[in-house]
């Protein structure tokens, strides 16, 4: 399987493909989309999703894990980044891939085994995973080269990461009780 993971960004988007088996891992490519902080807000988004896109196509993945947003203290800054993480989600949509999300305390967990690990313990964690010579850098994709290790160790396909329940139990009415449960019929 070969998993494609971001990390978003409104400045520095990251990016790491990875081919896995669901035990071993082989980096395919890794980097950063990087965007000047000077640049107005329209125009980072534009070159994310445009970057995002030409990586997506080159790459051809199987599935696309991308970081879900966490609590921010300052509210324009988780706007902002929320901006960038649509245009990454946008772009996953246009390629015609599926995709699922992790937080970050779920990645954490899943590529070091403590969830609160520092940027740099995940950078080293992913360089071993990886087998690299050097750990990958920026820290915005060995993030990202997280994300995809994340759900290559969750052994699931995209769509089965649905928040959604079936449709068939959407509802309370739909609920499948037990005889003990249920009102008598009028």
């Amino acid at each position: 399987m070969r998993v494609f993971g971001i990390d978003p960004g409104s400045v520095r988007t990251g990016y790491g493909c990875v081919d896995s088996d669901g035990t071993r891992h082989r980096l395919v490519a890794c980097g950063a989309l990087s965007v000047g902080s000077r640049a107005g807000l329209p125009d980072r988004l534009r070159a994310i999703h445009d970057g995002l896109l030409d990586q997506l196509r080159a790459f051809k993945p199987d599935c696309v894990a991308i970081e879900s947003l966490f609590h921010a203290h300052n509210v324009k800054s988780a706007l902002v980044l929320g901006h960038a993480r649509g245009v990454a989600v946008l772009a996953s949509v246009e390629a015609g891939l599926p995709l699922v999300e992790y937080s970050p305390t779920e990645i954490k967990m899943a590529v070091t085994g403590y969830g609160r690990a520092e940027k740099g313990q995940l950078q080293q964690m992913v360089q071993l995973l990886l087998g690299l010579d050097t750990p990958p850098s920026p820290f915005d994709a060995s993030d990202a080269l997280a994300v995809a290790i994340c759900h290559a160790h969750a052994g699931r396909t995209a769509t089965s990461r649905s928040t959604r329940p079936p449709r068939d139990q959407r509802s309370w009415r739909h609920a499948k009780l037990p005889q003990t449960l249920r009102r008598p019929a009028p």
